[in-house]
């Protein structure tokens, strides 16, 4: 569905932010892509959704290809209506009005589609929305807010959506909440998702494939069931080790690597 085929992104001319990255998310499959703050993580979603541009970024080399058609000069809107919906970390919420008029706001994603937003569908997953739906939505709490953002994901009817961080400051049972709506969707209704995750226990416990990645590039890919049991990844991302102090994950891969060479 999505492939980003080795990719190049700099910021004001200068500042390299991706280099030869490459990652895929298949029909109907969740994909969580992980990394420590300044991998890269969020620069790979915004590339992906044409968002670069607010930020002075750019794409020099590569391809991302959404459905078999390049995208690189497809503007974001146009990416919504054509069913990939970005999520940003942050929530990015319309704060002054309310939440109903959020996820009314979202819908002019289907125009052009024949398609109708279903506003039940939403409330149905998140019964506090339909509680708070005339509540200026600045006023709600992290979480629902949160829920807010993938409401208005949710009613675009996207068959893919990119998610900056979903669990950022949110507490565990809402965590846990929001994580089960994105298994639910996909399960349910076949929507694809790429996500960006710190929080590496949540996002293996939904996703089916994973990416690790270091200072713009992927170090590391595999089916979730294998990533779980890798010695490096339980010590780094899993909370597992033994309390040795913190290294790049990239820095112990490659000291490997190099043993291995010079052995």
């Amino acid at each position: 569905m999505l492939v980003i085929e080795n990719i190049e992104v700099t910021y004001h001319h200068t500042v390299q932010a991706l280099r030869g990255l490459s990652l895929e998310v298949p029909d109907g499959k969740i994909v969580t892509l992980l990394g420590t703050n300044g991998a890269g993580k969020t620069t790979t979603l915004k590339a992906a959704s044409n968002l670069l541009a607010l930020e002075n970024g750019e794409i020099g080399e590569g391809r991302i290809a959404f459905r078999g058609q390049s995208i690189l000069k497809v503007t974001p809107d146009k990416l919504v209506q054509q069913g990939l919906f970005h999520v940003r970390e942050g929530r990015r919420i319309f704060s002054e009005m309310t939440v109903e008029d959020n996820l009314v706001a979202a819908s002019y994603a289907l125009d052009g589609r024949g398609a109708k937003p279903d506003y039940d569908r939403v409330y149905s997953f998140f019964p506090r929305l339909k509680e708070r739906r005339t509540q200026i939505a600045g006023y709600l709490s992290g979480g629902e807010q949160q829920m807010l953002a993938f409401g208005r994901a949710m009613i675009a009817r996207p068959e893919l959506i990119l998610m900056d961080e979903p669990s950022l400051g949110l507490a565990p049972q809402v965590v846990e909440e929001i994580f089960g709506s994105i298994r639910a969707l996909n399960s349910e209704e076949g929507v694809a998702i790429l996500l960006v995750e710190q929080n590496a226990n949540v996002a293996f416990s939904v996703a089916d494939y994973g990416y690790i990645m270091e200072s713009g590039q992927i170090v590391m890919e595999g089916e979730v069931a294998r990533l779980r049991e890798d010695a490096d990844i339980q010590s780094f991302y899993l909370g597992m080790g033994d309390g040795a102090e913190r290294q790049s994950f990239r820095d112990v891969k490659h000291y490997k690597r190099r043993k291995r060479w010079l052995g």
